[in-house]
């Protein structure tokens, strides 16, 4: 369970703040609880308060770093159930199943996925390289998959091709995921040698549990949880109780991340694997492997992934500027809306439908939808006649044709003022009447 401020603050050294002059400050304590400060900053404490009191305020679940330099991801690290609660820490990733009968066809296919989203990459971050008893089929699987530079996955339980898949690829911190109850003390050693992590797998929960526990008597806890692929069923209530036995009960054997194999979920069957990632991307696989991941597949799935673990406090945006739809050039129509993403996307749509080459202009509006931004001051004449110096609009493009929002028509006159020579035109109220209003506007 973690601790209160109160407890912290017992716990320290009755030592007179500097700041302050009261003995182990309160509000420091109180600061820890709510992990706004890291317990770090007091300079009173010593090495054993710091791992006691470290261990006792860590997250419950453990934050684990997979990859290595630009391949690095973290999982893990949650300290809720609910987005809503707060916000998730760590995003879900995306892993590709590759065997040696598949690797060649299915490697190109993984690397054409790799797009940018509101700032954020967008790609197959892991290859899950399956072992299938022959261990030099596997070894020259593994080494083609390692030089994508994507993390890997080396699903494999055998501790003699998992020691020598890991002399190979060990330097970019793979997962070894093939410890259960009957093989975990000498793939602990292998995983441990190498200092990556460990995936643990059971027939059963129980079974599952008490591996982990068993591990981390051996001292590892480097770990994440392979839910199993027997049901469906199984692996969503396995994923299910894990979280809420480390969240809610505060077992910390069970605060790990998980691990997701949809492709045995329902092998063979893209729209069941599809449906499946997104269930346990709210439901709450760490890590999710498919079969195959094209842009059908990627589009809706990285999008859901996008909203889910961005932190509802904090509005998507897309980043300000021109952005050119349909061809447009210097010479086409321009048109402006905010940057909340939401918005953005749907104007972008509307205006792609209608097929007219169109310059989106975006300013910073905060993140707000269109009302929201005018009645906060973030969208107004002057904020856009700000925009149009700061990005040199009148020098980028010759068209003096400005559409804006129907919302803010009330900014109409003003914009002609702020922005000398533009003719401002009133766009519809709602982004489903933009295409028919291009296609018959005349300028």
């Amino acid at each position: 369970m973690a601790l209160k401020g109160l407890d912290i603050f017992k716990l320290t050294p009755r030592t007179n703040c500097k700041k302050c002059g009261n003995p182990t400050c309160m509000a420091f304590s109180m600061k820890v609880a709510q992990g706004s400060i890291p317990l770090e900053k007091c300079p009173h404490l010593s090495a054993e308060a710091l791992a006691t009191l470290g261990e006792a305020t860590a997250p419950p679940m453990k934050s684990i770093k997979i990859g290595a330099g630009k391949g690095e991801h973290s999982l893990g690290g949650e300290t809720v159930l609910f987005r809503h609660d707060k916000t998730f820490v760590s995003k879900s990733l995306y892993a590709v199943s590759v065997c040696p009968d598949s690797i060649d066809k299915k490697l190109p296919e993984i690397l054409k996925v790799d797009y940018e989203r509101i700032g954020e990459r967008m790609y197959v971050e892991l290859i899950n390289v399956e072992y299938k008893g022959d261990k030099d089929a596997f070894l020259v699987a593994v080494q083609k998959a390692h030089s994508t530079g994507r993390t890997l996955i080396l699903e494999v339980n055998d501790p003699e091709a998992a020691t020598a898949a890991l002399a190979l690829t060990k330097d970019a911190k793979p997962i070894l995921n093939g410890a259960n109850e009957s093989n975990y003390k000498a793939f602990c050693a292998i995983a441990s040698e190498a200092g990556v992590v460990l995936g643990v797998t059971g027939t059963k929960l129980d079974a599952i549990y008490d591996t982990v526990k068993a591990l981390e008597g051996l001292g590892n806890k480097n770990l994440i949880i392979d839910a199993g692929s027997a049901s469906v069923k199984d692996a969503f209530a396995n994923a299910v109780q894990i979280r809420r036995a480390s969240l809610k009960d505060g077992d910390r054997s069970f605060g790990y991340p998980v691990l997701v194999n949809a492709a045995k979920l329902a092998p063979e069957d893209k729209t069941a694997q599809l449906a499946l990632s997104t269930l346990f991307t709210m439901k709450y696989g760490s890590i999710i492997v498919l079969d195959a991941m094209d842009y059908a597949q990627a589009l809706p799935l990285y999008g859901l992934r996008q909203n889910i673990f961005t932190d509802p406090q904090k509005p998507m945006k897309v980043e300000p500027g021109i952005y050119p739809i349909n061809g447009a050039d210097e010479n086409a129509i321009c048109a402006t809306t905010v940057d909340f993403a939401l918005t953005y996307f749907i104007v972008s749509g509307e205006l792609e439908r209608s097929g007219v080459p169109v310059n989106l202009l975006i300013s910073d509006a905060g993140g707000y939808s269109v009302l929201t931004a005018w009645a906060a001051g973030k969208l107004s004449a002057s904020s856009l006649s700000r925009f149009f110096k700061e990005e040199n609009i009148d020098g980028k493009i010759k068209n003096r044709n400005l559409i804006i929002p129907g919302k803010i028509a009330v900014l109409k006159g003003e914009l002609e003022e702020s922005l000398p020579g533009w003719t401002i035109i009133v766009a519809p109220n709602e982004a489903v009447g933009v295409v028919k209003f291009l296609k018959e506007l005349k300028v």
